[in-house]
């Protein structure tokens, strides 16, 4: 036998995650269900439940997934010494990623399923995500929370304007890197005052 019964579990999970996804980016997340995603994987849907014990769970282990999936794209990107440019670097990687696939992003940062909480494990890899963007910001001059929450708002409010307005286009990513030195010429005057 290849792997111990841990490895062999945890490829499977991996594999039954890759295929809620699919789901989801077919039917939308709220389409995504337990009797689908059971068929589309080959097993019956009690047999599902030995991996997730609720399609909360499932969610869980899909908001983990997409949240690796982002902390390692961002750790990829080569980010330049000066601080403002790295902001840029970080901010073009994390709108690239959130743009190609509205289904992930929808369980990442909306909340598609009112019931749906994601645990402290599963949300360990958003907060490491934040903390890495946070610690870039102050680097670049950035150290009032209230701040980073404006930043926070205007990243998603251009991600929303885009993807709801011209999917697939760049009618508003387009400005990002403006917005960024709009911020950051803000952020920094307020704070030498």
């Amino acid at each position: 036998m290849i792997g111990t019964v841990a490895e062999r579990r945890e490829a499977k999970v991996a594999s039954i995650v890759a295929t809620a996804w699919q789901l989801a980016r077919t039917d939308g997340i709220g389409g995504v269900t337990l009797h689908g995603l059971a068929r589309a994987v080959g097993i019956r849907q009690p047999s599902l439940y030995a991996y997730f014990d609720s399609k909360n769970a499932l969610f869980d282990a899909m908001f983990a997934d997409g949240n690796r999936q982002l902390l390692e794209r961002l750790e990829a990107v080569r980010l330049p010494r000066d601080p403002r440019a790295a902001v840029k670097a970080s901010m073009r990687a994390f709108v690239r990623f959130v743009l190609e696939d509205p289904a992930r992003s929808a369980l990442l940062f909306q909340r598609p399923v009112p019931s749906f909480e994601p645990s402290p494990a599963s949300y360990a890899p958003a907060q490491q995500v934040l903390a890495r963007n946070v610690e870039l910001l102050h680097a670049a001059g950035v150290e009032d929370p209230g701040d980073v929450d404006c930043f926070v708002a205007m990243i998603a409010g251009l991600v929303d304007a885009q993807m709801s307005n011209d999917p697939g286009g760049n009618r508003w990513v387009r400005h990002l890197d403006r917005l960024i030195d709009l911020y950051l010429d803000d952020a920094n005057r307020r704070s030498a005052r």
